[in-house]
């Protein structure tokens, strides 16, 4: 057992099923994932009913493997932190019931855990510091935003996308490209060996913050529709587009906003491309990513969060719910577009 206090968290916002046991400092004692992809990837995507089900039926042997891992009780753990929102109804649900259960056995505080602040935490697992003000860039397959911090948990909302998310137009060229579900690793896989060659537009590049990969999503099937482009060329002309469009936007809030940090997390963070673009901007500011096994969903990053969170806000009442539609705490009327 590790000498600190230590919390169990628990995240099922989507089609991961994760436990893991996390010390007050941030170190990841355990961490459990039984994940859904091969389930859903003959469907191209997430089916929300389908991956309820099956965290019901998951979630039970993944709490106690994470216990088991880390040598610790339910009896022994300072709290038991979960994912309320943002995700799927059902998925959440699942999560929420069972973190309730728990915490009600054992006599321990519940933590009610927003996911996206979960993934802004990952960045500090395993003791890495994140100096202040920090520009954070969320990428994932349901999210994309820029914020601003001056310290923990004091976000400013610089921009967000106005449809797609970066992660979710990787996934759906992935099957315009017939190349299965998740889409992002292959896509970047399939990059590696070939050449920018497609002139892709960088939606919204030089506005603002905001971002938009719709546009960017049906070019790519044009493109496919028009002739017959090397699909390993439609990949690195794609990657591209994203990559390019998300760097304008950190290079931008660095020229306007001086922070001492730029924190890229989710599970688009797991990109070898987007870590390569990133490095180039490490000669002015530090750059903060997650662990590569913490940038996809897991509760390690709902474990740190609930501890920060457990210790400044308290723990929730029991009466708390699911928020499929939950937004970060953003400052009142700080949004920049």
């Amino acid at each position: 057992m590790s000498p600190e206090r230590v919390v169990l968290a628990i995240e099922t916002s989507c089609d991961d099923t994760a436990a893991a046991v996390v010390s007050e400092s941030f170190d990841v004692v355990s961490s459990v994932i039984h994940s859904q992809a091969a389930l859903h990837s003959q469907w191209g995507g997430v089916v929300p009913e389908v991956a309820s089900r099956e965290h019901v039926t998951k979630i039970i042997a993944t709490v106690r493997a994470a216990l088991a891992e880390a040598d610790v009780t339910g009896e022994q753990v300072e709290a038991v932190a979960v994912t309320v929102g943002p995700g799927l109804p059902g998925s959440l649900a699942v999560g929420l019931t069972t973190a309730k259960a728990l915490a009600l056995a054992w006599d321990k505080p519940l933590v009610g855990v927003n996911h996206l602040e979960g993934h802004l935490f990952s960045a500090e697992l395993r003791g890495e510091q994140i100096d202040y003000p920090a520009v954070y860039l969320l990428v994932s397959g349901g999210h994309c935003l820029l914020a601003h911090a001056t310290a923990r948990g004091e976000y400013r909302l610089l921009g967000q996308t106005r449809d797609d998310s970066v992660g979710e137009a990787y996934d759906k060229v992935a099957r315009e490209l017939g190349l299965g579900y998740p889409g992002g690793p292959v896509i970047d896989r399939m990059a590696r060996s070939g050449t920018d060659t497609c002139a892709f537009p960088r939606p919204m590049i030089d506005a603002g913050y905001d971002f938009s990969f719709s546009g960017l999503k049906t070019a790519v099937r044009r493109q496919i529709e028009r002739d017959e482009t090397e699909v390993n060329d439609l990949a690195a002309s794609f990657a591209a587009a994203c990559m390019d469009v998300m760097i304008a936007k950190l290079e931008r809030a660095i020229a306007e906003l001086a922070p001492a940090s730029v924190v890229v997390v989710g599970g688009v963070a797991a990109s070898p491309i987007l870590r390569e673009r990133l490095a180039g901007l490490s000669d002015r500011v530090q750059v903060r990513l997650p662990p590569l096994e913490f940038a996809t969903d897991n509760a390690a990053m709902i474990g740190a969060a609930g501890w920060w969170q457990l210790e400044r806000r308290g723990a929730s009442r029991d009466d708390v719910g699911i928020d499929s539609r939950l937004a970060l705490p953003f400052a009142t009327g700080a949004a920049v577009s």
